[in-house]
């Protein structure tokens, strides 16, 4: 169920509150795409600045507007152990397929506390967890010896890596069950991740070129690794410029660009910087996204 392609949705509001109906064009625009899967309330979502209740909204929008033709994987981490268990158990009662869980940030828990937070909220909800492994977010690295005692846990299926290392990713895929997912969390390392045994991304990018980004992991999964490797050349630029600044400001500029949303973004993040968004739309002109 967790390969491929799944895009860290974008979170569309207007004069300050959720745009519903955007959200649900932009759940039809990314299906009709192709893509594998959705999730919602993610740091590309803004998470970090919703209500307990907006966070539960969003995840009941994607579910209800998604109906089932692909899986909805929701963001529900927390630094808060009951928190989490709180919004994971949520999140099943709402209708989605799993749930996806940022390691612990700011507390910086030891690798055995880290282990311990996902086994409680495994135990405590019993539902598909994907484990987010972001250490620039963090603060704490999970390394390939706690991914892989976290894959013992039966309701812990993959991991989402973004720590950036190509030899750590390779060690963790080594070292799990075949059966474990790993997903890039990094736009511009889902070829080379694929290659040492990856099952696909949760993408950033895809908000803006997803059928690009369909066509390369198809590709890359299927071994056609010539035509994934012409796909991953050509949206470089595009990987490059939507990281120009913290995520999401550069991607909810560049869907914004498509006319798909407003663009507006909350503090404590700002509106992308005028060289930058002129950066941004050269890129996208080129790739013809807009």
């Amino acid at each position: 169920m967790f390969e491929g392609v799944s895009t860290a949705l974008i979170t569309p509001f207007r004069d300050g509150e959720l745009d519903e109906p955007t959200l649900r064009e932009l759940v039809e625009f990314q299906i009709s795409a192709g893509v594998d899967g959705l999730v919602p309330c993610g740091s590309t979502g803004e998470s970090a600045t919703m209500s307990h209740a907006e966070h539960r909204r969003v995840i009941e929008l994607v579910v209800d507007a998604a109906r089932g033709r692909v899986p909805v994987i929701a963001g529900t981490g927390s630094n808060n152990t009951r928190e989490a268990v709180e919004l994971t158990r949520h999140a099943r009662e709402a209708g989605a397929d799993g749930a996806l869980l940022i390691s612990p940030y700011y507390n910086k828990p030891t690798q055995d506390g880290i282990v311990a937070h996902y086994t409680e909220i495994a135990r405590a909800t019993d539902f598909p967890l994907l484990v987010y492994n972001i250490p620039g977010r963090t603060a704490s690295n999970l390394l390939p010896a706690t991914i892989a005692r976290l894959a013992e846990i039966e309701q812990v299926v993959g991991v989402k890596e973004a720590c950036g290392d190509l030899v750590q990713i390779s060690s963790t895929i080594a070292r799990c069950p075949a059966d474990f997912a790993v997903l890039s969390g990094d736009d511009a390392l889902t070829l080379p991740i694929i290659a040492v045994g990856g099952r696909g991304v949760i993408s950033t990018s895809s908000n803006v070129a997803p059928v690009e980004m369909v066509a390369l992991v198809r590709s890359a999964l299927a071994g056609d690794f010539a035509n994934a490797r012409a796909v991953h050349q050509r949206l470089i630029p595009l990987f490059d410029v939507l990281f120009c600044e913290t995520n999401p400001i550069p991607v909810k500029a560049a869907v914004a660009e498509t006319g798909r949303i407003g663009g507006e973004i909350r503090l404590p993040l700002t509106e992308i910087t005028p060289p930058n968004r002129e950066r941004l739309k050269l890129v996208m002109k080129e790739l013809g996204l807009i």
